[in-house]
């Protein structure tokens, strides 16, 4: 019995999603050695993951497959690769197990990934959001990959690695748990860009400057992503508080 056309269409974005799943597990594979040298490749792994991850999004609308197993599916998937993998790969740039610290702030950004994923699907109405409420945990990800770009190029000293891995694994686990605001990525097509004409071209600009930096750029993309997230919260809490009070 031949497969209908349905059924293929929707084994298309699947196959993104058991994609970013492989690579996260590679990832692990990679670091569970406790080779130093295989660190770089790790975080490579565990990028491309987030890109097949996008990938399966744009695949689904574009294929007209996007269902409620879809999403559950890809969330077991960002737990794999954007939330165990990257909290192994940090853990393991430290030694492993020798750093109780260090663990225990991996663990916190590992649960709080899962909170996340559980929240958004629980408060998930449709396909489509315009905003993401905390930080998507493959911007967290990306993050702690950058991170470990900064050390392989011996810009982090070995004496502040731990509390410099605490702080980014903690800080991206109370954002992710947040209520911060973050906007979601424009649509792959004439009517996306213009919607977010600003968005596109500064994520055009980010992948240019990715790739003529060989990756060395990602860490201060997503940093400045963070931060501009925080300060737009920021400010729009208290134009809320103050138009709160104009109103009394």
């Amino acid at each position: 019995m031949r497969p209908s056309n349905h059924s293929l269409k929707r084994a298309i974005p699947n196959f993104f999603t058991f994609s970013s799943m492989m690579c996260g597990f590679l990832s692990v594979v990679l670091v569970s050695d406790g080779q130093k040298d295989h660190f770089e490749l790790a975080a490579w792994l565990i990028i491309i993951a987030a890109v097949a991850d996008a990938l399966d999004g744009v695949m689904a609308r574009l294929t007209k497959t996007s269902s409620q197993f879809g999403v559950e599916l890809d969330s077991l998937s960002d737990v794999i690769s954007f939330g165990f993998a990257p909290a192994f790969l940090l853990l393991s740039l430290n030694g492993a197990f020798e750093a109780s610290i260090v663990l225990a702030a991996c663990l916190f950004y590992l649960f709080s990934g899962g909170f996340r994923l559980a929240r958004f699907n629980a408060e998930l109405s449709g396909f489509t959001k315009e905003h993401f409420k905390g930080l998507p945990i493959p911007s967290a990800a990306i993050t702690i990959a950058a991170f470990v770009f900064l050390y392989v190029d011996n810009l982090i000293p070995e004496t502040q690695l731990a509390l410099y891995s605490v702080i980014l694994a903690v800080g991206l686990g109370i954002l992710m748990v947040s209520k911060v605001k973050y906007d979601t990525l424009p649509n792959i097509s004439v009517k996306g860009i213009k919607q977010k004409p600003v968005i596109s071209v500064l994520i055009v600009a980010a992948i240019i400057a990715t790739i003529a930096t060989s990756g060395r750029a990602l860490f201060y993309i997503f940093l400045l992503f963070i931060l501009y997230g925080i300060f737009l919260y920021i400010f729009s809490f208290f134009h809320k508080t103050a138009s709160a009070k104009a109103h009394h």
